[in-house]
């Protein structure tokens, strides 16, 4: 058996723990709204239409911020489709995925939504096909209180008080040849600064993202950053940046060492952020927010094809995750607390049934994928601060990635409560691993709760008939020997261990 040490410090710190992290996405894509958040006249509907077995695994899943309401849909999406009364909206195609929107689910049913699940909102605005003009009439529709022709016509659509919003992203991916509206840097650099101008103009103390690279693979990738943030340095809070991952046929080395992507993606925007305030001698620190990232079979998305019969939410990339996927988010969610100092807003993309954590059938049950288990447990228990834990362990070979360390891992530290929480992946598909972390920092220490996510067979699933195959259990090899935790990480495993100190 392998073995390798972490090191950790309660002096060494990364930041806080930011909570919104541990945020969702939400878009009108195949089932993630119609049949999934929404469908009314199922047993568990609210008033609302909204179904409550989704949104207790909401709650359940330690959700804090949902982006909404796109991705690809937002950059042909007129809002005021989705507002008003429901019987007067009307019906339109959506280019981006070939499938009809009835428009019976919009922002006044989201904002509903993201009260009773107790999530804050993050709104994008469409730069696509429309502009600046109707980003500034949605903010006011959504967050003047009233007295204004739109903020009194959302009082007349049953919404006395003003939503509050306060982030907003400045269109999707529009460095994507298949978005549509897609712009080169220049032309969405001065759009997105004119169009966060207007919107401060109306609350200044927005936060506003503007869109950054949408794969650390595009051709433009980190010139298209260096333009957009000339234009928009002063005027925006974040970058975003998207980044899904998919085992490529058996190559399970390179899969379950993508975070070391994700790492370096961050890496690299964080350096081309900096540049660009170096260059226009700043003191200010743009922040990242991934605000799509994931395990997608996108692949098999792209082979089969849209729907060519524009039907209403038709079933699109309802993967079913693995024990293999699962370490993989795991491992994701490391890497992003790992970058507490420059990673303000994460959403895991998306919610429900489509490319998401949750799956649901009509008038059925909705369950827990395993990739729901890993970030539910990291949500409830990465409190405080996030520690500068450092990895000491073997090294394996990845065709796509090189030389990566078996180990990847991250602590937290809660000095309020004494709750020291770490996480750890072992990346190796094939062999076990030991591992030792020295807590005399700490002083003593009591191991309250240890689980592992891991199987025997990497490809198990949960289904609607066995909603729990694959579920974390404890992990009976994890001990406190004097001031050191010990464990033994079985192959492609998650796990997390929570101690309490004295």
């Amino acid at each position: 058996m392998q073995s390798g040490k972490l090191s950790i410090d309660p002096a060494f710190v990364v930041a806080p723990v930011n909570r919104r992290v541990f945020g969702s996405f939400v878009e009108h894509m195949g089932r993630c709204v119609y049949g999934g958040l929404y469908e009314p006249g199922h047993p568990t509907a609210d008033e609302d239409g909204l179904r409550g077995d989704v949104l207790e695994l909401v709650r359940e899943m330690g959700v804090t911020a949902v982006r909404y309401p796109g991705g690809n849909f937002v950059s042909g999406y007129r809002w005021e489709d989705g507002v008003g009364p429901v019987e007067d909206r009307p019906t339109r195609l959506d280019p981006a995925w070939k499938t009809i929107e009835t428009n019976a689910f919009g922002l006044n049913e989201f904002m509903r939504w993201a009260r009773k699940a107790d999530i804050e909102p993050v709104m994008a605005v469409n730069l696509g096909t429309r502009g600046i003009a109707e980003a500034v009439e949605l903010l006011e529709y959504a967050n003047h209180p009233k007295g204004t022709a739109l903020s009194d016509l959302r009082v007349e659509h049953g919404a006395p008080e003003p939503h509050a919003i306060r982030t907003w992203c400045l269109g999707n991916e529009m460095d994507g040849p298949w978005q549509l509206g897609h712009k080169t840097a220049e032309e969405y650099g001065r759009l997105a600064a004119e169009t966060a101008r207007a919107m401060r103009q109306v609350e200044p103390d927005l936060e506003l993202v503007a869109c950054g690279s949408s794969g650390r693979g595009m051709a433009t990738f980190g010139a298209w950053e260096d333009t957009v943030l000339e234009h928009t340095y002063e005027l925006v809070d974040h970058v975003s940046a998207h980044a899904y991952y998919e085992l490529d046929g058996d190559d399970r080395a390179s899969f379950l060492a993508s975070s070391v992507d994700m790492d370096k993606f961050i890496r690299e925007v964080v350096a081309t952020a900096d540049a660009v305030g170096a260059r226009l001698k700043s003191s200010k620190k743009i922040m990242i927010s991934f605000d799509e990232w994931n395990v997608w079979y996108n692949k098999a998305l792209t082979e089969s094809g849209l729907p060519t019969d524009w039907t209403q939410a038709p079933r699109l990339s309802e993967d079913a995750y693995t024990v293999l996927d699962a370490v993989v988010v795991g491992s994701l969610l490391i890497t992003l607390l790992q970058h507490s100092d420059r990673v303000a807003i994460a959403c895991q993309a998306q919610l429900v049934n489509t490319i998401a954590p949750i799956r649901s059938e009509p008038d059925g049950p909705a369950w827990r994928q395993s990739i729901f288990h890993p970030f539910a447990l990291t949500a409830r228990h990465a409190r405080g601060q996030v520690l500068d834990l450092r990895v000491d362990a073997p090294t394996l070979t990845t065709a796509k990635h090189g030389e990566v360390a078996v180990l990847d891992a991250v602590a937290t530290h809660d000095a309020e409560t004494g709750q020291l929480a770490v996480f750890v992946v072992n990346r190796d598909p094939a062999e076990a691993v030991a591992f030792a972390t020295d807590l005399r920092g700490f002083g003593a220490a009591t191991l309250t709760e240890a689980v592992l996510l891991a199987d025997d067979d990497l490809f198990a699933a949960n289904t609607m008939d066995e909603p729990d195959r694959v579920a974390p259990r404890p992990h009976t090899s994890a001990a406190v020997d004097g001031t050191t935790l010990r464990a033994e990480l079985p192959p492609a495993s998650w796990s997390m261990f929570r101690l309490q100190l004295s």
